[in-house]
């Protein structure tokens, strides 16, 4: 947030714009900016033009900068576990592994670690600078590879989950492509369709002076838009896209929102990818920490670390507050509305025998079977709403220039 901040110095007047969390903190700021001043008032306002201009700027720079391939990376850390695994001290694994990747970014990331982890910095310290590039599972088994004390075990699995993360990355895609080509052919044809045929029939219209109906005014109104205004169209489409993904990145509020909304039932298909992939993910981390002997406060604080979607990030979290007031923790799992009642009872009785780890991979594979059906079967869950897109375009299209036809003897004797 931004406030302006006026404050009183030697009898005259000044205002300056902060960045703080909240007023107080904007206050303190205007303190150590100015220590002989007193703050006379605080309010919030927007933010100056040259901060938003270089967060657009730093936004653009990271849409465009060339993202690190998952091939290299997954590469990288098997390298690491086999290295390490081997009894090659990490600092000399890490410059041999940087010497070695044709990833450029990814030879200046490790040498960067290798450097700080030789000025005495852990490893989970050194990469950390680096954990959007990486991803927070990366993190997450960093964490456990230094608390566990088993570094090459916890690389190992990491190279396996990423590899999980990249088959069904793929499988998704895969599934899509098919849906995507056939909805962009028929736009495609529908654009050319609007731009060609339509203004001949519109010089028929116009000049019989008939009554048109609405599928028709629908058809001549949308070619005068793309006719007149395509290029505006085209740049406001593409606006609008760009001002969600900035307000998504920089905005909690926003994105606190988005992701609440994503996870909805009423966003088809999508709302259960996006939960599917994080509760496998959140389980798989969390029951593989356990398995390790980290304690489950610890096991749930880095587990949750990976949880991008904020909604059900800020659910986990309560799970840790609750079982710190003595809770039990599948009594602190329902309590977040996120675990169906048949998993509770598995946790409970995994807590309950002593098997709390084994449960948990019961928990996982079963999330990993659904989310797996789905993206196995999405052309089959995208085929009717495709073909109802489809079905849509070519009625419109039929009715709007047909319709009119049938009225044109009767028009041409008016």
């Amino acid at each position: 947030m931004y406030f302006k901040v006026t404050v009183l110095e030697k009898g005259k007047k000044s205002s300056l714009v902060l960045e703080a969390d909240n007023k107080r903190v904007a206050a303190a700021k205007a303190k150590r900016e100015h220590p002989k001043s007193v703050v006379v008032a605080i309010e919030e306002t927007g933010a100056p033009v040259e901060d938003i201009a270089g967060k657009i700027g730093k936004d653009l720079g990271k849409f465009f900068k060339k993202k690190i391939r998952e091939e290299d990376k997954i590469a990288t850390i098997r390298q690491i576990a086999v290295m390490t695994d081997a009894g090659i001290p990490i600092h000399d694994t890490l410059d041999d592994v940087a010497k070695n990747t044709s990833d450029k970014r990814l030879q200046e990331i490790f040498f960067n670690i290798a450097s700080d982890i030789n000025a005495g910095k852990s490893m989970s310290q050194a990469i950390k600078p680096y954990q959007d590039e990486f991803g927070h599972v990366v993190m997450a088994m960093t964490e456990l590879g230094e608390q566990t004390g088993n570094f090459p075990e916890s690389y190992h699995k990491l190279a396996n989950i990423l590899e999980n993360v990249r088959d069904n990355k793929a499988k998704f895609k895969k599934a899509l492509r098919y849906p995507l080509i056939t909805l962009t052919a028929m736009g495609i044809a529908f654009v050319i369709l609007i731009m060609l045929v339509v203004p001949k029939f519109r010089a028929i219209f116009e000049e019989l002076h008939a009554e048109l109906p609405l599928p028709t005014v629908i058809l001549l109104k949308t070619e005068y838009a793309f006719s007149h205004y395509g290029p505006y169209l085209l740049m406001g489409l593409f606006a609008i896209i760009y001002s969600v993904i900035f307000l998504y990145k920089n905005n909690p509020s926003f994105k606190y929102q988005m992701d609440k909304l994503m996870i909805n039932p009423k966003f088809y298909l999508i709302n259960k990818v996006i939960f599917l992939s994080t509760m496998y993910s959140y389980t798989l981390v969390f029951g593989e920490l356990v398995k390790a002997g980290i304690p489950v406060a610890e096991a749930l604080g880095t587990a949750v670390g990976m949880v991008e979607n904020s909604y059900m990030k800020e659910r986990f979290e309560t799970v840790t507050a609750n079982i710190s007031r003595g809770m039990s923790l599948t009594e602190a799992f329902g309590q977040t509305d996120l675990f169906e009642n048949m998993l509770l009872q598995m946790i409970k009785a995994g807590e309950a025998s002593g098997q709390l780890d084994n449960m948990l991979s019961k928990v996982t594979e079963y999330y990993n079977m659904r989310f797996q059906d789905i993206i196995e079967n999405l052309s089959a869950y995208i085929e009717p709403i495709m073909m109802f897109f489809i079905a849509g375009l070519v009625l419109l299209m039929a009715l709007g220039i047909f319709m009119p036809m049938w009225d044109l003897g009767k028009a041409a004797k008016g």
